[in-house]
C-alpha cells in the first residue's frame, strides 16, 4: 500500500496561485476557502524588504492532531496515508480546526470570506450547502471521503484529490502529470503547476521520485517540532528554510 505524500520545491514556486484556482475548480470550493493556499508575506525592512510567498495545503500528517480530538471519528486516516473528513459523521464542532496547527480547515457555514455570499447566489435545493455553477460529476461525489459539494455544518479541507489518487494503478511510485497515463490520477494542483514545483508520490517507496528529492535536497516539514510529522515536504535550496523554522534555526 502506498503512503502518498507531496513535495513542494520553493525554489521553483513562483506564487502564481494556479494551484489555488485549479483546486477550487476541481473541488467546488467557495471563494476564499482555499484548500490549496499560497500565503504572501514580507521579510526585512525598507529599503531591503522582500515580498515572499509560501504554498500551504493540508499537511496530511502521520500523527494528525485533528484526528485525535474528533469526538465522532469523522476525521480519519486512510490506509494509503491520507487524512480525510467523513461528512456523514462530522457534527461541525470545530475541535479539529482548533487542534490543527496549520490552519487548513474550513467550516461550511462560517461567515463568507469573500462577498457576496455565493451560497445565497447559488442556493441549493437539496442537502448540499450550495449549488455552484461549476461542479464535478455527481458520480465522483463521495461524502464519506470529503469529496464534492459539502452539506451544511461540516468541516472541509484538502483531500489530496482523493477521488483521483485512489484510482491510480496499484504500485505506482509517482503520479507524474507529464505521463499521459497518470495525469487523470494526479492531484489537480500538481497537474496545473506551471513551473513544475509540485511532486506527488509514494513516500514509502525509496525508489520514488518524491523519496529521492527529499533525500537529495534535504526536504523539510512545516512546524516539524510539533510532532505531527506532515507528509508534505518542502525543498528550499542552499540556505533556505520554511518560514516556521527560521526562528529556531536562526544563527546567534
Amino acid at each position: 500500500m502506498a503512503k502518498w505524500g507531496m513535495v513542494i520545491d520553493l525554489e521553483k514556486c513562483v506564487g502564481c496561485q494556479a494551484c489555488t484556482v485549479a483546486c477550487g475548480m476541481e473541488n467546488n470550493r467557495l471563494p476564499g476557502e482555499n484548500w490549496q493556499d499560497v500565503i504572501f508575506f514580507s521579510e526585512g525592512t525598507y529599503p531591503s524588504a522582500q515580498l515572499k510567498w509560501f504554498p500551504r495545503p493540508c499537511q496530511h500528517c502521520e500523527n494528525p492532531s485533528c484526528m485525535a480530538v474528533c469526538p465522532t471519528h469523522a476525521t480519519y486516516k486512510t490506509e494509503d496515508g491520507v487524512v480525510l473528513v467523513d461528512w456523514d459523521k462530522c457534527i461541525g464542532c470545530k475541535y479539529c480546526m482548533v487542534a490543527c496547527p496549520y490552519g487548513v480547515r474550513f467550516y461550511t457555514d462560517e461567515k463568507p470570506l469573500v462577498a457576496p455570499d455565493m451560497r445565497k447566489v447559488y442556493a441549493s435545493k437539496d442537502d448540499h450547502s450550495w449549488n455552484p455553477p461549476w461542479k464535478m460529476p455527481d458520480a465522483r461525489e463521495d461524502w464519506k471521503h470529503g469529496v464534492g459539494i459539502q452539506p451544511h455544518d461540516v468541516v472541509s479541507k484538502c483531500t489530496f484529490c482523493y477521488h483521483r489518487i485512489s484510482k491510480a494503478p496499484p504500485g505506482t511510485p509517482d503520479l507524474d502529470p507529464q505521463d499521459p497515463k497518470l495525469r487523470e490520477f494526479t492531484p489537480a494542483c500538481v497537474v496545473t503547476c506551471a513551473p513544475g514545483a509540485r511532486f506527488f508520490g509514494d513516500l514509502s517507496n525509496p525508489e520514488s521520485n518524491v523519496s529521492r528529492i527529499i533525500g537529495d535536497k534535504r526536504g523539510v516539514r512545516l512546524l516539524d517540532q510539533l510532532g505531527n510529522k506532515p507528509q508534505v515536504y518542502y525543498v528550499t535550496g542552499d540556505g533556505g528554510a520554511v518560514p516556521s523554522s527560521r526562528a529556531i534555526n536562526k544563527k546567534v
